[in-house]
């Protein structure tokens, strides 16, 4: 659904034609708020740790909406004095002013599609009859209708079996927490009350009834930081309140369920569960809806793997695993007799990360070479049917639909190629173009180049850089180096209006694959958890390193960013080498790393972390990276803009505001420590264009400020 667009090719690179005697001493006087200190206290395992600045943890009080306001009135206050914020802003808003459309999905008589004519806060969603021209597709939901400026944003959107009712779920001011509405599909009107207080949820149908969903007890305390722990999987039926909505599963104080979801497979025969306890690993289970006074069958009971059910045929299922297949695979087995041992290779696992999905009745197998996409098609004997080819080196999603589709659309994009959108016919394997975005860019002008470096301990770990081509390598280009390291999660390339803008005004723009992700499976993701973590900063300091002694830059142009786990990224790295960049951006972190399993859904986090509880040597371990606790007097730092929403309640804003507090207090260099607060945002899902783009321009104003550049050319101002 994300599409982007470029500066036109007739603009002049800002960086190569800034003279050098035009930078300048950016060094510009800030007087920071003076942050209170508290007498807090706790003890680890015998180890006294001051928390001086507890009372920032409470969100709701006036103290620290005072201190927010305070801190917002600086940082903008330095964020207007930059010659060219408010240039770079106009011209974002010219490049973003573009045609974006997502690919079609079919439900009940109509074919569906997101579309943002440009700079629209949310996208709309369409809809045409199927087999009539698109041309005459008519608005289905806006949510641009929800809020003036946008800040209600769609969360997700599922329709019943036969397509004529659509649950959809709402976020305000970037809440985890949503609201859920029903829609009559031909008539588009609501049909029930709203349902509240649901978070960590989709929407699954069993029939055209009603559908599961989950959520918790709403803490007591303040919603937005306040604990919840206590996963629950609960049946709305259509015309009934949701007081009298059953619960199916979860809650009991003995089986501590941090996330559970429910679905329901596409014949609508069993509902399927897989309870967690963290982020990684899960139990299966499993119901047969057919007949009414059947109970669960437990598959997996406990959380050692991690595995789903992405199909079945009668009662003959398909699942997932990476059970003793560290890279995935895919197993059969009967769902009366279900349990491991009786499972049965259908896709072995391979030396390259498996990600299946299913359309037209075959697997369609993505695998990551190098975090590279390839995708394979199966039939449903487990024989292979042909390698799809793609239309080039880069990420290709979206090869789903339903069993009796015959065709589908997949999207594929890279560092340098924005988005387009595939047919693909199922049967004879045959792609065209179906929309490719109507931007100013030629991919052509730019290079994406795959090295591989060596870590600290000698791991090969690797990195696409992209930048304009004919780039000099004199170490003096401005690079943002982007990372994040966590959580089984897999950067691929992908296109983005503001790294193209980037990169168009001749910065480098570098994403290293490193340990804690899912690039190169279990065993790749495993050694950047826990007391392991360390790997990944390790990982991140020897991409800056290799950056610099390639002499694609130097720490004098080299700017680190990150957000949420990528956030706890730039805050260690910082701490840890902070003569290593220029400017340092860490968004909406984790810093906090003895606390921060004490919000919201926070203890989830605990498999890729470890706690400060778990023994002595797990809090020494946290204790000598948790940014937080690593800000020391003395230390010159880099020029750091903290950026946060007031809304977060995935990662508290807490974290942003101790981080920026210690930095403040102890910064011994010129260079600014500040943070940018956004208010009526949270963790980034659903942030209204308008605001990002804000947020964009004030990201690249405070960088290239702070590498010393004092005004944009003028044939860039146009």
């Amino acid at each position: 659904m994300k599409r982007t667009l470029l500066l036109p090719l007739a603009a002049i690179t800002l960086f190569s034609c800034v003279d050098e005697s035009k930078k300048t001493d950016t060094a510009m006087t800030v007087d920071y708020p003076k942050t209170k200190k508290v007498d807090t206290l706790d003890t680890y395992f015998g180890t006294d740790v001051p928390d001086p600045y507890r009372w920032l943890e409470n969100d709701r009080s006036p103290e620290t909406e005072a201190w927010v306001k305070e801190e917002n009135q600086v940082t903008f206050g330095y964020l207007d004095k930059i010659p060219y914020r408010e240039e770079i802003k106009k011209k974002l808003e010219k490049i973003w002013n573009y045609e974006k459309i997502g690919a079609p999905f079919k439900e009940g008589d109509y074919t569906y599609f997101y579309k943002n004519d440009g700079l629209q806060n949310q996208y709309v969603i369409y809809r045409y009859k199927t087999g009539q021209d698109p041309e005459t597709a008519e608005v289905f939901l806006d949510p641009n209708t929800f809020a003036e400026d946008g800040t209600i944003s769609l969360g997700g959107m599922s329709f019943s079996k036969n397509g004529k009712l659509a649950a959809y779920s709402i976020s305000e001011g970037g809440s985890d927490w949503r609201k859920v509405l029903v829609l009559d599909a031909e008539t588009k009107q609501i049909t029930e009350d709203t349902l509240v207080d649901i978070k960590f949820s989709g929407m699954s149908w069993k029939g055209n009834e009603g559908f599961y969903y989950s959520s918790y007890d709403k803490p007591e305390g303040s919603e937005l930081s306040a604990k919840t722990d206590q996963h629950k999987v609960f049946y709305h039926k259509l015309g009934t309140p949701q007081s009298e909505d059953e619960l199916i599963f979860g809650g009991k104080p003995e089986e501590k369920h941090r996330y559970i979801y429910g679905n329901v497979t596409e014949d609508d025969r069993y509902l399927i569960l897989s309870p967690r306890v963290s982020t990684s690993g899960n139990k299966l289970l499993i119901k047969d809806l057919t007949k009414p006074r059947a109970k669960f069958i437990t598959i997996l009971d406990n959380t050692d793997t991690d595995s789903y059910i992405i199909d079945n045929v009668g009662s003959k299922l398909f699942i997932v695993t990476n059970l003793d297949a560290p890279n995935r695979k895919i197993v059969t087995v009967d769902a009366s007799s279900p349990t491991p041992e009786n499972w049965v290779d259908f896709i072995p696992e391979t030396e390259h990360v498996l990600s299946p999905s299913t359309a037209g009745g075959y697997f369609f197998t993505q695998y990551m070479v190098d975090a590279i996409s390839q995708i394979k098609q199966y039939d449903y004997d487990g024989k292979l049917i042909r390698e799809v080819e793609l239309p080039g080196v880069g990420s290709a999603g979206g090869f789903g639909a339903e069993k009796e589709e015959k065709e589908l659309y997949y999207s594929f994009t890279n560092y340098k190629t924005p988005g387009s959108i595939y047919k693909y016919d199922i049967e004879n394997g045959t792609s065209e173009l179906y929309r490719k975005p109507d931007i100013h860019f030629n991919p052509e002008d730019y290079e994406s180049k795959q090295v591989f470096y060596t870590s600290k301990d000698g791991t090969k770990v690797p990195m696409i850089i992209t930048y304009k081509k004919g780039l000099e390598l004199n170490g003096k280009n401005p690079t943002i180096l982007y990372g994040y390291g966590g959580f089984d999660i897999s950067l691929t390339p992908s296109f983005s209006i503001a790294n193209a803008i980037w990169m168009e005004m001749g910065g480098v723009y570098a994403v290293p694959n490193l340990r804690g992700g899912g690039e190169y499976g279990k065993a790749w993701h495993d050694a950047g958890t826990k007391m392991q973590k360390q790997n990944v900063f390790d990982d991140f300091i020897a991409a800056a390193e290799y950056l610099i002694s390639e002499n694609y830059t130097s720490s004098d142009y080299l700017a680190i960013r990150g957000g949420s786990n990528g956030g706890l990224l730039v805050g260690a790295t910082m701490t840890q080498r902070p003569d290593l960049m220029k400017v340092a951006l860490p968004a909406v972190g984790v810093m906090d790393m003895l606390r921060y399993h004490t919000f919201t859904a926070g203890a989830g986090w605990a498999y890729d972390y470890g706690t400060s509880e778990d023994s002595k040597e797990m809090f020494e371990y946290i204790k000598d990276y948790s940014p937080v606790h690593n800000v020391k007097a003395g230390v010159k730092y880099p020029a750091t803009l903290v950026t946060t929403g007031d809304h977060d309640d995935r990662v508290v804003p807490a974290h942003s505001f101790k981080f920026a507090a210690e930095l403040q207090e102890k910064q011994a260099g010129d260079a600014p420590v500040l943070i940018r607060i956004e208010t009526d945002a949270g963790h980034g899902a659903g942030t209204p264009v308008s605001k990002t783009i804000e947020q964009y321009a004030d990201l690249f104003a405070f960088t290239l400020y702070n590498m010393g550049y004092e005004n944009l050319p003028e044939k860039l101002k146009g």
